[in-house]
């Protein structure tokens, strides 16, 4: 006979045993001096460029933008604590609009058809692409890197390794401006259109035309814990959410600010905002609910990336009389290097449920036990110490870890 077990969590992994039904929520981050998405603080950059998005990856945030002059290659910086930024060059003068990381490399994609890719940030390859119009976003997911615009018939390529790529059909000739990867696979969201502001696709390749909660100027879509978040810049609903990417409802934001983007990272969505006095980041634990942030400073916040327990955002210029060169804010500690702690990353969860009557593990039905996520499969049977009034047995056993880069729970292998 089994009974449903108690919840025990170790110093280094948080360990979860049910019977029937498991339930259990993301950590909350634990109260600092320097609360992640909430307080802010100033940093300089390198170089006073127009900056236009930021990722982060293998340890690093890198930055992309334009430069002021026009006619300069610096228009990259890099950062391993958020705090100190170091000016890179990139292969080509132009202004480069999107960046994401994944597989071990980042790619970026801009104006004219240019495609750039770099296993550590600082030394860049120029990649040669089918089209020469102006790319947006581009987001990873599923081994593909998909980037959109919202120019020409093909508003959409995809690559298996940032190198080689492949124009592909969006949905409807909208202007998208962000694409982002989740459990549903990717979405994409637009500044145009009517009733279709946002599509879906499994692999990148076929996409599927969406009914967006308002026909706003979507600017940014992101993933994390269960849910797609999109902002908008107007709107009397500047926030819609999704499940799945196929169905929308609309949200208040926090304020009726310029929203430009939002992310996801330690339990919580994070937006940034163009406008407002002082109050141009808002944050969300379901992209539902919003509270007000007070920013460093009010600046034109562009981008906002998470990694390793810290949110850094970058701007393209600053407010008339501000110091026009305090371009990137951060909140948080990193939670490796001596100055933070790692409650803001989830601990792993291990997972142990009863075998069938068997003794397999080939019936559990995933729905129940995934929290809405879409996590599915990895279980093996394992001998759980509690089974059978804790005289051992046979279980189903999976371990569950958290990556900060796509905004979800993973099985781990």
């Amino acid at each position: 006979m089994f009974r449903t077990p108690t919840m025990k969590c170790l110093p280094s992994v948080a360990v979860v045993m049910v019977a029937a039904l498991l339930l259990f929520a993301l950590p909350s981050p634990a109260h600092a001096a320097n609360v992640a998405g909430v307080d802010w603080t100033t940093q300089v950059p390198p170089v006073e460029n127009e900056w236009n998005s930021i990722a982060y990856g293998n340890g690093i945030f890198v930055a992309v933008g334009e430069s002021r002059s026009g006619s300069s290659t610096d228009n990259i910086m890099t950062s391993s604590d958020g705090v100190t930024w170091t000016a890179q060059v990139s292969p080509l003068v132009v202004a480069w609009n999107g960046v994401t990381f994944g597989n071990g490399t980042f790619v970026a994609v801009g104006q004219s058809g240019k495609v750039m890719t770099s296993t550590d940030g600082i030394t860049w390859i120029l990649r040669t692409n089918p089209s020469s119009i102006y790319w947006i976003s581009v987001a990873f997911g599923n081994n593909t890197f998909v980037a959109v615009t919202g120019q020409t018939a093909n508003r959409v390529m995809t690559s298996p390794d940032g190198v080689t790529w492949t124009l592909q059909t969006a949905a409807v000739a909208n202007f998208w401006t962000s694409v982002a990867y989740g459990a549903n696979g990717f979405v994409a969201v637009a500044r145009s259109g009517t009733n279709d502001r946002a599509m879906t696709s499994p692999d990148g390749v076929t996409w599927a035309s969406r009914t967006s909660a308002a026909d706003n100027t979507w600017l940014s879509v992101t993933y994390g814990n269960g849910t797609y978040v999109a902002v908008s810049e107007d709107g009397a609903s500047r926030v819609m959410t999704s499940p799945d990417g196929i169905t929308w409802t609309p949200r208040s934001a926090a304020a009726a600010l310029f929203w430009q983007a939002v992310t996801f990272g330690g339990g919580q969505f994070v937006a940034v905002a163009s406008g407002g006095a002082g109050n141009r980041v808002m944050t969300s634990p379901d992209g539902i609910n919003w509270t007000s942030q007070a920013s460093s400073t009010d600046n034109n916040w562009k981008a906002v990336a998470f990694g390793n327990g810290m949110f850094a955002a970058v701007s393209t210029y600053s407010t008339v009389g501000l110091v026009d060169s305090a371009r990137v804010m951060i909140s948080g500690s990193m939670s490796n290097g001596g100055s933070g702690d790692d409650s803001q990353t989830p601990r792993p969860i291990l997972q142990q449920l009863p075998t069938n009557a068997e003794g397999t593990c080939s019936s559990i039905d995933d729905a129940h036990v995934a929290y809405g996520t879409g996590i599915s499969g990895g279980w093996s049977r394992a001998w759980g110490e509690w089974a059978n009034e804790h005289q051992g047995g046979w279980v189903c056993s999976r371990t569950l870890t958290y990556s900060n880069a796509q905004g979800q729970w993973l099985v781990a292998v």
